[in-house]
């Protein structure tokens, strides 16, 4: 199911060019140093006819909730889900948005110094300055209210966003935003989904701060839940 993606009227990367890219689920807000669309839609199209022929040998790669094994000739990216459910200790679609975006991304970088790929807010990015990424959460009052600050010493890097109140993706939680920082994108969009499905109450901000520090890997996680806000890591956050 397609949501139109408002917040992006709110996207705005100084000094790069942007632009959509839409292959049918797959609906990527893309900044580089000039218009890379045609190399974009190229590369969404690469990586989605890699995973749509590897479900269709192997459904329950889509089905699942839980990681599931897969044979060393899948394709990477198949691969690199794969191994992503597994450290969150999910199902392997839940690192989906994240993949594309850092697949499409790294491939966009032999054209760019720097590049932005936005997901449905799973975010990969690579910098030559410092960026404001401001946290979307739904109707708390911390909304827009917030930004992480990320310096170019930190790129190439992920950051995910799940929510059990804003979007379409699936979640047991009631998290308003939960959003994780890893170097490995796909890592982070299955930490964040797995990190969101505990979060039903303020209460579990702690739960999910902790829970975080298991996964190997992230570098830091933002959990908003209705006026409250916790982070653990390597996060700055600044006010908007």
């Amino acid at each position: 199911m397609y949501e139109p993606r408002f917040y992006r009227r709110k996207m705005w990367s100084r000094g790069l060019t942007s632009f959509q890219v839409v292959v049918r689920e797959t609906d990527l807000w893309v900044a580089a140093k000039k218009n890379l669309k045609k190399e974009a839609l190229k590369a969404v199209l690469h990586y989605r006819e890699e995973l749509e022929k590897f479900i269709h040998g192997f459904p329950l790669f889509v089905e699942s909730f839980a990681p599931v094994e897969v044979p060393d000739s899948a394709p990477p990216i198949v691969r690199r889900m794969a191994k992503a459910s597994e450290k969150a200790g999910v199902g392997p679609m839940a690192a989906v948005a994240g993949a594309i975006a850092e697949f499409v991304g790294k491939d966009l970088l032999q054209y760019s110094p720097e590049v932005v790929v936005e997901n449905g807010g799973d975010i990969f990015l690579k910098v030559s300055k410092s960026r404001k990424i401001a946290i979307y959460a739904g109707e708390s009052p911390l909304s827009n209210k917030v930004a992480l600050k990320v310096e170019p010493k930190q790129t190439p890097l992920g950051i995910c966003t799940s929510s059990g109140t804003v979007g379409h993706s699936f979640s047991f939680g009631m998290a308003n935003a939960v959003v994780v920082l890893s170097k490995d994108t796909c890592l982070a969009d299955a930490a964040a989904t797995a990190i969101g499905n505990i979060i039903q109450t303020k209460k579990d901000i702690q739960k999910g701060l902790k829970l975080a520090q298991t996964i190997e890997d992230l570098s830091g996680v933002v959990i908003i839940k209705d006026d409250q806000i916790g982070a653990w890591g390597n996060v700055k956050l600044i006010p908007l």
